[in-house]
């Protein structure tokens, strides 16, 4: 396993399931009961109250008894409008090239497959109708090290339709590729996200631990989405290397990026 933080269990619980609750992942159906969480994250109970203790003292949980726990913080999910001052997306050249370098370079494992409605904030970025079919696939990728990234994607049925036999023997972009699309290009986001109980197992990491997380839209020619990517990356066995340049007048001199290029063992 990887190498744990330097923190107690129920502080690296309360992290993942406060970062949970920012994503808006718990606003239907509440919070799991602390049975289930105990079972999710091989605990037991006492450390899941604590971690839910936290959650309430910074108002971000309400507990009823007999009727669970909730989040008060609801408008801090995806399909909130994005906040005034959010960063504003990283236009990558290059990066189609390097993912399938990538994909022919690492052996993929495919934990699921499965025709699905898409919900709001996947329809949104890829610009479609809430419950569109959507392909979701989930899959983790590893080198000779070990695993190195947990995949979530969505493809619009009507992009392309694909089997997991298919995900199994090639890459993504080259059945979309297959299917008739012809690539433009690609928007992506990279950030920090800890690791979740699921992730952590397919990973090799402990619960809590940093990760590099990617989302990634890639479009057509027609700037038509055709796929997003929702990537969980080890920086241990990741990294994106970016080449940049001075452009402008003496005066005015900026930093430009030439082209991007993945790094992983």
């Amino acid at each position: 396993m990887g190498t744990s933080l330097p923190l107690p269990k129920y502080h690296q619980i309360y992290l993942v399931l406060r970062e949970q609750l920012q994503e808006g992942r718990f606003d239907q159906d509440g919070l799991p009961g602390e049975h289930a969480l105990a079972d999710q994250f091989d605990v037991a109970r006492i450390t899941i109250r604590k971690a839910l203790e936290m959650l309430v003292a910074d108002g971000l949980v309400s507990r009823r008894p007999g009727l669970g726990t909730w989040p008060l913080r609801a408008a801090s999910s995806p399909q909130a409008a994005p906040a005034p001052n959010a960063p504003q997306k990283a236009h990558l050249t290059g990066l189609l090239e390097n993912i399938v370098n990538m994909g022919l370079r690492t052996s993929v494992q495919v934990l699921d497959s499965t025709l699905v409605s898409a919900p709001l904030a996947v329809a949104e970025s890829l610009r479609i109708a809430p419950g569109t079919p959507v392909h979701k696939s989930l899959r983790v990728r590893s080198t000779e090290a070990g695993p190195l990234s947990h995949i979530t994607t969505y493809v619009p049925q009507a992009v392309a339709d694909f089997t997991r036999a298919d995900l199994e023997r090639e890459p993504l972009l080259m059945l979309l590729e297959a299917a008739g699309v012809e690539f433009g290009g690609a928007t992506q986001t990279i950030s920090a996200k800890l690791a979740d109980a699921q992730v952590a197992r397919h990973l090799d990491v402990s619960v809590g631990s940093a990760l590099l997380a990617v989302t990634r839209v890639v479009r057509d020619v027609n700037d038509r989405p055709v796929q997003l990517l929702q990537g969980l990356y080890r920086p241990d066995r990741y990294q994106y290397q970016l080449q940049l340049s001075r452009v402008g007048s003496i005066d005015a001199k900026v930093w430009v990026s030439e082209e991007l290029s993945a790094q992983f063992h």
